[in-house]
């Protein structure tokens, strides 16, 4: 059984942590509705661009002159999972989760032969894929000096990606990340966007089916948006997986903060029984001494 001082000091240790993740909590619910906010705002921009780039893309003939962001480089046997995890942890399953979605399409992806490899944004991933998966590991972009996230940064990591693809390093890209739907529940999400996905006959983009004529022609048009759309696809990304890692961590914190309380709880009562067996022995101690005189 423990002693007195153990259990005092024990209790004293979780109060501690408690208040720490008491104050953490706090802090990602301040941050949260910033990053919902902004998480919210790109969305419409983001959906509308990539609607617009598959609507263009089902218009075009894809040939030798097509946009190779488009047209592809007529294999899809290289391919670059693009998993954007978080820099930091305590965050509960969110980094997890992310990791998973994209281990389950590698291992798809490598039982049908094909050639997989790993580029991460952020570094919360890389321990487990570079374990399970090693040399597998192309590139992993350091956030940990972004405090707000911009789109210079989704830019950036959008022209390293297409001169990878311009350079013959893969085929196809998937980006991974985590869409945020609320504070308890945030979804992880494939998406290809290296080459664009066309959209199937039977799922055509909806909209006017008046026709349209462009100036310049579609070609062109695609060529200038497409390296555009990769970045708007990622700087959504980015904004998701800030709002989903900040409800994540809240809704973590609270349930470590109740832990902890349930466990002060438990600690007292076993400090109560405790001192009081101590207090019970010494007064049989007494009593025996005395009748003894």
């Amino acid at each position: 059984m423990a002693s007195l001082k153990a259990l005092k000091n024990r209790i004293s240790s979780v109060k501690s942590t408690q208040k720490i993740t008491k104050a953490m909590k706090m802090v990602a619910a301040a941050k949260l509705r910033r990053a919902q906010q902004a998480a919210e705002a790109g969305r419409p921009y983001a959906e509308r661009l990539n609607a617009v780039m598959a609507s263009l893309a089902s218009k075009v003939t894809i040939g030798p002159n097509s946009p190779r962001l488009l047209a592809g480089t007529g294999s899809d046997q290289k391919h670059l999972l693009v998993v954007a995890t978080s820099e930091r942890g305590l965050a509960g399953a969110f980094n997890t989760n992310i990791v998973r979605a994209a281990r389950r399409t590698a291992d798809t992806l490598t039982a049908q032969g094909k050639d997989v490899r790993f580029y991460l944004i952020g570094k919360k991933g890389r321990a487990v894929l570079q374990r399970l998966y090693p040399g597998k590991i192309v590139h992993q972009v350091d956030q940990s000096h972004i405090k707000n996230v911009a789109f210079t940064d989704a830019l950036e990591v959008a022209r390293d990606l297409t001169a990878r693809f311009e350079a013959g390093e893969f085929d196809v890209a998937h980006l991974f990340y985590a869409k945020f739907q609320s504070a308890l529940v945030q979804i992880p999400t494939e998406q290809q966007i290296i080459p664009v996905s066309l959209p199937a006959n039977d799922q055509a983009p909806a909209g006017a089916t008046a026709a349209v004529e462009y100036e310049p022609d579609e070609e062109t048009i695609l060529a200038e948006l497409l390296p555009r759309n990769i970045a708007i696809q990622l700087f959504r990304a980015m904004l998701e997986n800030a709002a989903s890692e900040q409800g994540s961590r809240m809704n973590a914190m609270d349930n470590a903060t109740r832990n902890a309380g349930d466990m002060i709880n438990r600690l007292t009562i076993q400090y109560n029984r405790t001192r009081q067996a101590a207090i019970t022995t010494e007064l049989v101690e007494i009593i025996s001494g005395a009748e003894a005189l």
